[in-house]
């Protein structure tokens, strides 16, 4: 059985930082694209970011770049998405998802594409 426990959420301040984990069980994620979405109150979930297996191979959405870093830790099968300079924007819950058709490309990822789904974790920044 294949579970993503995302971890790492809370209540912040404007500026402050955060690292949210994704932990893995019942797969290796270096077999998976790995993706970090987020969705506010009544809106869409999006993605954040995504890495690819080699790690070197990044995508962030516009209005992160520059603040938050996505990486892996094979040894730990664990995904971390580091969020830096937080605004109150960036408040939402937070998805950890994995893609196991390693041919697309990371700007093609969405919601409806991904196989697997964690439960979430709520971010909220205070201004």
């Amino acid at each position: 059985q294949v579970q993503l426990v995302e971890s790492g959420g809370g209540l912040v301040q404007a500026g402050d930082s955060l690292r949210l984990s994704c932990a893995a069980s019942g797969v290796t994620l270096t077999s998976y694209i790995m993706a970090w979405f987020r969705q506010a109150p009544g809106k869409d979930r999006d993605i954040v970011a995504a890495i690819a297996l080699s790690g070197s191979n990044t995508h962030y959405t516009d209005s992160v770049k520059g603040r938050f870093t996505i990486s892996r830790d094979t040894a730990k099968n664990t995904v971390y998405l580091q969020m830096n300079s937080l605004k109150p924007e960036d408040t939402a819950v937070y998805y950890c998802a994995a893609e196991s058709n390693l041919g697309v490309p990371l700007t093609r990822l969405s919601r409806s594409r991904m196989d697997y789904w964690g439960k979430g974790t709520l971010v909220t920044v205070s201004s």
